[in-house]
C-alpha cells in the first residue's frame, strides 16, 4: 500500500527557499493557491535565518544579537541601587517567612 492507493491527491506545487548560509528548504502548496498568497520569505528550519526565494540573493538577518539571559535584561532596567532595595525586601520577607529577623 502506498500513496497511490490511499485516495485522492491534491495537486501541488514545491516551492524551495534558500537561507543565507546556502541551506535550501522546500516547502509545498496546493497547486490552486494564488502565487501572491506564498509567502516570500520563511524562517529556515535548520537554522532560523530569514530564507528567500531567490538563491543568489539570500535575505539577510536584520541583527544578530547573542543570547541574553534573564539576569542580563533586569539589569538592563534596574539600577545598582534599585536592585539592593528589592534584594533586601525579599530578604525581609524571606526572613518574615522563616520567622528569623536577624539582620545581614
Amino acid at each position: 500500500m502506498g500513496e497511490q492507493d490511499r485516495g485522492y491527491h491534491a495537486e501541488r506545487v514545491a516551492v524551495s527557499y534558500w537561507d543565507a548560509m546556502g541551506n535550501e528548504t522546500v516547502r509545498y502548496f496546493a497547486a490552486n493557491v494564488p502565487a501572491e498568497e506564498i509567502p516570500e520569505t520563511i524562517d529556515s528550519p535548520s537554522t532560523g535565518l530569514p530564507a528567500g526565494r531567490d538563491k543568489a540573493n539570500p535575505p539577510q538577518s536584520a541583527k544578530n544579537e547573542p543570547y541574553k539571559t534573564h539576569l542580563a535584561y533586569v539589569k538592563e532596567r534596574r539600577t545598582d541601587e534599585e536592585a539592593a532595595q528589592l534584594l533586601e525586601e525579599a530578604l525581609q520577607q524571606l526572613r518574615a517567612r522563616r520567622g528569623t529577623t536577624a539582620a545581614s
